[in-house]
């Protein structure tokens, strides 16, 4: 489940991942990018993993195509989890965007928030 919470700035988007995410988790964040996007603006993602255990196929292949879609969109992304795994995808990553993209651990999560406003 991809759920949308709150934090202030005209081009940050903030989930929290719980759960495995589909095709419609996915499909919630466009709308957000694109009027980020129409603003003139580049979009920095705050994406917090909680109990978050991965993708169903449809929804990782919904995000593959996204992030490709949308990969000099990006500013900044801030990746907070608590998963070895889940700090190796923010290295994944990191070629494949011209985001400055950095991991958190769950406990850091308000450095996070402050990072992604800078």
């Amino acid at each position: 489940m991809l759920q949308i919470i709150e934090i202030s700035g005209d081009n940050i988007i903030a989930t929290r991942a719980s759960g495995d995410l589909s095709e419609m988790d996915i499909e919630k964040v466009h709308p957000i990018i694109h009027a980020i996007l129409d603003k003139g603006l580049n979009v920095r993602w705050y994406f917090e993993m909680e109990n978050f255990t991965g993708w169903d196929f449809p929804g990782l292949w919904e995000d593959l195509k996204m992030d490709t879609a949308h990969a000099k969109d990006y500013e900044k992304i801030a990746m907070v989890g608590d998963k070895k795994w889940q700090d190796w995808i923010t290295k994944f990553m990191k070629p494949f965007t011209n985001a400055e993209v950095k991991y958190f651990d769950l406990e850091e999560k308000e450095i996070a928030k402050k990072w992604i406003k800078q």
